[in-house]
């Protein structure tokens, strides 16, 4: 009888200057996949983030994946089809080397049920925003997104500072992970609450966190004493429990949190955990009764958020961090749950109208003196005042690299191309010892339609048109970018990522200006086309759009 081969829990990315592929496009792309499994989640399950967002659809689809990128030729471009590959097809040099669609279901059937069927049935896969298109940099990728949305907080409702503030938060999973140390470096004392205790143990080993309490009681006392002795230095404390539990008990306790938000992953097929329940008691749930375990994880998210709008009520900011939560205490009788803001429009959309948004980069060698070329490079480029030059010192004080090097960098039209032309000119010189992987977050201005998220409460009404990510993705493949994916969040968004590699090549030269002004040039002209004034100064500014003359009446 044959056994199962044992689960693969160890791949991590390559490093050095050894190519396996046939060229470094190739090998870029594949140590970006396996970067992915060194900073997921549950990678024996080629599982990345969100307790779901999966990098391959199983392992013989990985085998495969791998097995084409290190044959295929300079001219080859593969296709991946909802996380397995499905084709290699000649096209040319100047064509990206993969394409990858992910979990796009037509409209009706792509509900959390039929979702979950289809992916129990090995048809499709959760792709999560950078899970499947193998661009995840770890809790990193969404750590400026939060510290914006911190300091926006800090602008408009605290006089510029956090220092003093408590931050009241849950959820330290893969990309929630990165909210204690947002928290801490925009001068807030935060307190995150996990039901996994795994996931807080994590940040604590990665410099994500800075302390577990032993109880509700050592967590309010930590997290108070770190505000009252803020001189805006920040902090954060971990709490184990759940979220709704956690919530109620600090409410009684009178805790006066100053933000309050949440990053939970609240799909209860996925990981919400019902009260009384561990994630594994959950996930056993789902499995065997999952009415049951719907019906109590909705129970569970209504006292969430109705704790959420106790603090509210008496004076916390509260908002939506895109998790989709709001809609969920909505349709589990909380209705006052939809006059909650969102993180997007309170803080992030004026920074979209200038095609400002995650852009990251990722060091191919692994070597981390890479990265520093780089960080060099930006303080030589950008003025004094820039907001990157602002973060990339805080960036080198408290983050460590989780697996390849890597720097997430918040950058507009034409930024993100000139610093890329510039790193890849240190590549060509020797100064950088290998390719630079240039990616970002499907968070941008021109790549997702999400009406629960960046696109929420559009102008113009535009928030459900799903045309944007679309025309980024056939932008993206224009303009030679090395990986394009297109993604699905069920029926709740659809989104495009895409890699663009400065290899030290005048071909990837050509392709990094096109590629990057391209994907911030179709979200400046997106916002500007919805009626945002900003915007359409930008567009002017930069000769992007059409006029389109009115005829007479």
């Amino acid at each position: 009888m044959q056994t199962a081969p044992p689960p693969r829990s160890n791949i991590l990315a390559a490093r050095g200057t050894q190519l396996r592929c046939k060229g470094w496009q190739q090998e870029t792309i594949l140590r970006m996949l396996e970067n992915n499994l060194e900073n997921g989640e549950r990678p024996e399950d080629l599982v990345i983030y969100m307790n779901a967002a999966k990098a391959a659809r199983n392992w013989d689809a990985f085998d495969a994946i791998v097995r084409t990128l290190k044959t295929m030729e300079h001219d080859q471009t593969m296709v991946v089809q909802s996380g397995k590959p499905v084709g290699l097809f000649r096209t040319h040099a100047f064509a990206p080397r993969v394409l990858l669609a992910n979990g796009n279901v037509a409209g009706r059937w792509a509900g959390d049920a039929q979702m979950f069927d289809l992916e129990k049935k090995g048809l499709t896969v959760l792709p999560g925003m950078t899970a499947a298109a193998w661009q995840y940099i770890g809790s990193q990728g969404i750590l400026q997104g939060t510290y914006q949305s911190f300091v926006g907080a800090a602008d408009q409702f605290f006089g510029g500072s956090l220092a003093g503030r408590i931050v009241l938060t849950a959820g330290s999973g893969g990309m929630g992970g990165a909210q204690p140390l947002a928290g801490k470096m925009a001068g807030a004392a935060t307190l995150v609450v996990d039901v996994d205790p795994s996931s807080l143990r994590k940040r604590l080993q990665t410099g994500y966190l800075d302390v577990i309490a032993t109880s509700v009681d050592d967590a309010l006392a930590r997290v108070r004493a770190l505000a009252a002795g803020n001189k805006g230095e920040g902090g954060s404390v971990g709490i184990v429990g759940n979220a709704a539990d956690v919530f109620e008990e600090l409410h009684r306790k009178q805790l006066k949190p100053d933000i309050v938000t949440d990053q939970c992953m609240v799909d209860p097929y996925r990981g919400y955990v019902p009260s009384g329940l561990t994630p594994a008691g959950a996930a056993d749930l789902v499995r065997t009764d999952p009415d049951k375990a719907l019906a109590l994880a909705a129970a569970t998210l209504a006292r969430h958020v109705r704790a959420m709008l106790k603090f509210r009520d008496e004076g916390a900011v509260v908002f939506e961090y895109g998790n989709t939560l709001r809609a969920r205490a909505v349709a589990a009788g909380v209705p006052e749950a939809a006059d909650l803001p969102s993180f997007v429009t309170l803080f992030i959309r004026p920074l979209f109208c200038r095609g400002i948004g995650p852009f990251r980069w990722i060091a191919a060698s692994g070597d981390p003196r890479d990265i520093d070329v780089v960080d060099a490079i930006i303080e030589d480029t950008f003025p004094d005042g820039h907001m990157i030059r602002q973060w990339i010192p805080m960036a080198r004080k408290h983050i460590q690299f989780q697996g390849l090097p890597a720097r997430i960098g918040w950058l507009g039209h034409g930024e993100r191309s000139r610093l890329a032309l510039l790193v890849n000119e240190a590549v060509t010189d020797g100064r950088i010892s290998a390719p630079i992987a240039f990616t970002r977050d499907h968070l941008d201005a021109g790549s997702v339609a999400s009406p629960y998220r960046e696109t929420e409460k559009m102008r113009d009404g535009s928030d459900a048109i799903s045309d944007w990510p679309l025309l980024n993705a056939m932008l993206a493949c224009s303009n030679g970018a090395s990986l394009v994916a297109i993604h699905s969040n069920g029926d709740k968004s659809m989104s495009t990522g895409q890699t663009a590699i400065a290899d030290g090549t005048e071909m990837a030269a050509a392709k990094l200006k096109g590629v990057l002004d391209a994907d911030t040039g179709i979200g400046v002209i997106r916002y500007a086309d919805a009626g945002y004034e900003v915007a359409q100064q930008t567009r002017d500014a930069a000769s992007l759009g059409i006029a389109i003359e009115r005829r007479p009446a």
